[in-house]
């Protein structure tokens, strides 16, 4: 996988009906991507005080976030990834670095991070000693990838069944945990290095779909966790 990221993504709330209209209207140009579907699982790291989200959802012109990820079920020979993703005026840029669960389980990401010898692995490194995180979230969700067919560096991700939870951190429960999008609703995103195609930029606006700035933690932490009384904030608000 790559580990560096540089692209624009755009976000879109979409019903089954608008789903399936973009499928169709995809099929000339797009093909699911050698991963097709699969579960995402995450870990993001923030403050005792949630200081990272909270900045975050204040809109800034450059803001960064810090998690862990496993592409399908955990278990002991996966892969976890570690990845810092920055955004500075509307780009995304990501950073990230394999890390096998075994070395995970045994070490830590401090002293993975600090022991490891690449340049990614020394930026994520000063992240973790210059701000006081851990793990602070489980987010999860299904997610069905698209590549485009002439241009590669095009895709469109269909993201449903998202859930979060603040209790059980472990990656090896995807099942337990509150939804976040009403029923029949699902996260579209676009990635491009450039801007979106003609033919998808039709597509949305024949069926009215709006880019939205809706993130997954963000939404996980205004909608409940800063609900809560701030003294039960780090307890779970899951089923």
């Amino acid at each position: 996988m790559q580990s560096i990221f540089k692209r624009y993504e755009a976000k879109y709330l979409v019903s089954k009906a608008q789903y399936a209209a973009l499928r169709r209207a995809m099929s000339p140009y797009m093909s699911p991507d050698q991963y097709g579907a699969y579960l995402v699982q995450n870990l993001y790291y923030d403050t005792a005080q949630w200081d990272v989200i909270r900045a975050s959802i204040e809109k800034p012109a450059y803001k960064e976030k810090l998690r862990l990820r496993c592409y399908g079920m955990a278990e002991k020979d996966s892969l976890f990834y570690l990845e810092l993703k920055k955004k500075y005026k509307g780009v995304v840029y990501k950073r990230r670095i394999e890390l096998p669960a075994g070395a995970l389980a045994s070490h830590g990401v401090r002293t993975l991070t600090s022991n490891a010898s690449s340049q990614i692995a020394r930026e994520l490194s000063y992240y973790l000693q210059a701000n006081d995180v851990t793990e602070r979230i489980y987010i999860a969700y299904q997610r069905a990838a698209f590549a485009g067919i002439a241009d590669e560096e095009l895709r469109v991700t269909f993201d449903t069944d998202i859930l979060f939870r603040t209790d059980d951190l472990r990656l090896a429960n995807p099942s337990g945990g509150q939804c976040i999008l009403p029923e029949g609703q699902m996260l579209m995103e676009v990635k491009t290095l450039g801007g979106i195609p003609i033919w998808l930029a039709r597509t949305l606006s024949a069926h009215s779909i709006y880019p939205t700035n809706f993130s997954k933690f963000g939404t996980c932490y205004t909608a409940y966790i800063s609900k809560q009384p701030k003294e039960e904030r780090a307890v779970s608000v899951c089923a």
